[in-house]
């Protein structure tokens, strides 16, 4: 939640700037840039009309503000004004074309009108983007916007969605659609230790022993000096402890 001082605080810089106006004439980007801040504040905090004002101010001082764009676009998108958003989206991504957090987020805008082949191809953008810190964000909205199409045949062209669909169902305990999942990804993806570790603690939770067994072997064998590998001996050694139960349950390690 934005903290209403912060709000505060700039609107009592802009005045300050206005007040200031006639000894010097400010910078037109450095106003651009608080408004567009206030902006922001106002859209996190659901205002989206006062949002609205405040980045049409920011565009109108500085047209090639990408990030006034792209704020813009989420604004008219939850106010319903469909055009406009692609509009403002697309004039954003022409400023910073390689911005991962603007391609998610207009593949999850596109995703939304169904328009998914689009969508695919910048959530596949955005996961690539190695400047992007945290692509699990856009496999995740890669597999739901797959799911929504109902294209499953096709979720082999970004195997990683498929994880991303598998880790999303386990953390819903979904655990029999996280299997089915992440069964698909093994089929095309590589074998990590997190992808392991996952497959581990999802068999784990639907008490397959003889599959946690498997997994297991498989972790310590290929990722011996991983963090999940030694993670799996400690737990192995406390289920073998007298008082350590039959069972080794990965999710009590979490």
């Amino acid at each position: 939640m934005v903290n209403p001082l912060g709000i505060m605080a700039l609107v009592v810089v802009l005045a300050s700037c206005a007040n200031n106006s006639t000894q010097q004439e400010r910078d037109p980007i450095e106003l651009a840039g608080l408004y567009t801040e206030m902006g922001l504040a106002y859209l996190q905090r659901g205002e989206n009309e006062r949002a609205r004002e405040r980045l049409e101010k920011a565009l109108n001082l500085d047209p090639k503000s990408a990030n006034a764009r792209h704020y813009l676009a989420e604004v008219y998108n939850r106010l319903g004004q469909v055009e406009s958003a692609d509009k403002s989206f697309l004039q954003a991504l022409e400023l910073t074309p390689q911005d991962p957090n603007l391609q998610n987020n207009y593949g999850a805008f596109l995703c939304g009108k169904k328009r998914y082949e689009e969508a695919l191809r910048y959530f596949k953008q955005a996961a690539d983007n190695r400047e992007y810190r945290t692509p699990f964000l856009a496999y995740e909205n890669a597999g739901r916007c797959l799911v929504a199409a109902q294209r499953y045949d096709e979720e082999s062209k970004l195997p990683n969605s498929l994880f991303g669909m598998a880790e999303l169902l386990y953390q819903k305990r979904h655990y029999l659609k996280a299997r089915a999942y992440l069964e698909r990804y093994l089929e095309v993806g590589a074998t990590s230790p997190e992808v392991l570790w996952l497959a581990i603690q999802i068999e784990g939770a639907l008490n397959d022993q003889q599959a946690v067994a498997k997994y297991g072997e498989q972790l310590t064998k290929q990722h011996a000096d991983s963090a999940q590998a030694k993670k799996f001996l400690q737990m192995g050694k406390r289920s073998a402890a007298p008082d350590g139960g039959e069972s080794m349950n990965p999710r009590a390690d979490q």
